[in-house]
């Protein structure tokens, strides 16, 4: 299980881009690197399916209540992102919002939640839906919901 102390101790995504604007993210106190290209991004730890190790990486997210909602993408491919596999895995993870940190579980979004969250996700980045046409897989929409800290609002998306 992650949680938001994990954030510090993870291995940072393989892609070296995601990486860097992990680490500017976390070394600011998340007072940069929040807003990215005109979307909002958080920081995800999840636990190493195979490892049981930390992993961390970053994700632009909108927002359905009190929830955090994120696109495994993985920019189209046909297989679905390590970090989604860790966490359907081990749904408990950590999370940074600006400079909000919290221990969330995280879940698929159903099959009825999808189609609204999912358009949702579109109006922040537009490049989901030509991701979509690039693979046969549904990309899941995952919902991140905050466990120590109930009931405060999301950071604005």
């Amino acid at each position: 299980m992650a949680t938001a102390a994990d954030l510090d101790r993870a291995t940072d995504s393989q892609w070296d881009w995601v990486a860097e604007h992990t680490r500017t993210y976390l070394a600011s106190g998340g007072t940069e690197g929040h807003q990215r290209d005109g979307a909002y991004t958080l920081l995800l730890a999840t636990t190493g399916r195979r490892t049981g190790m930390p992993r961390r990486t970053a994700l632009i997210y909108g927002t359905s209540g009190d929830d955090y909602v994120v696109v495994a993408s993985k920019g189209g491919a046909d297989v679905d992102p390590a970090w989604f596999l860790n966490l359907v895995a081990e749904p408990v993870v950590g999370v940074q919002v600006g400079t909000r940190r919290f221990t969330a579980r995280a879940r698929v979004a159903s099959a009825d939640e999808r189609p609204a969250l999912w358009e949702q996700m579109v109006g922040i980045l537009p490049h989901y839906e030509e991701f979509a046409r690039k693979t046969a897989r549904e990309i899941p929409v995952v919902l991140i919901t905050p466990l120590d800290a109930p009931g405060q609002a999301p950071a604005p998306r």
